[in-house]
């Protein structure tokens, strides 16, 4: 993971709290993160929290000079290896399924030419629904990876499948597809 650039999406859920793990385990292996948030995920984790785990910016605006004077959208694609989507809520599951493009992060998704990997979080009646699943089924189509939820507790009080995977297998996820790109 030394010397790469990766984006990471945090969408609004509960399991926002685990991609600041996420972003922190990244930076110890090595890496280079950028981290973009949607508004809703703002509302989980604070955009300083990142910003102190990766000692850069955190991007939430599709069109700002800080990378691209045609957007972020253009020059954070083109600068990153791989893009991780950490959590990845129903609605932004949706929205790449479909190729909607409303914020940053879902233009990201459609501008990175390199590994599109997305970890879904979300409350299991709403994973098992059919609609998630043909989403998911879509996105893989697309080429897009899926990293599958795992079953436990959930913030619903619920115990069942929907709770993101853990960092530590999604840092391994991501060193595994960043190899199989070299």
């Amino acid at each position: 993971m030394q010397d790469r650039e990766i984006l990471l999406g945090v969408t609004g859920g509960i399991a926002a709290y685990k991609s600041a793990d996420l972003a922190s385990k990244l930076v110890q292996a090595g890496a280079s993160v950028s981290v973009v948030m949607t508004e809703s995920a703002t509302q989980f984790v604070g955009p300083i929290t990142f910003e102190a785990l990766t000692n850069r910016p955190v991007h939430r605006q599709l069109f700002s000079p800080h990378e691209h004077y045609r957007g972020e959208h253009i020059g954070l694609a083109q600068r990153a290896d791989i893009l991780i989507v950490a959590p990845a809520t129903a609605n932004f599951l949706g929205k790449v399924a479909h190729g909607m493009a409303d914020d940053l992060l879902s233009t990201l998704i459609l501008t990175m030419t390199g590994p599109v990997l997305l970890a879904p979080a979300m409350n299991s009646e709403m994973w098992n629904k059919p609609s998630v699943q043909r989403n998911i089924a879509a996105i893989q189509q697309d080429g897009i990876e899926i990293i599958e939820p795992g079953s436990g507790w959930l913030s619903c009080r619920q115990v069942g499948p929907g709770r993101m995977a853990e960092p530590e297998e999604i840092v391994a996820r991501i060193a595994e597809r960043l190899e199989r790109r070299d």
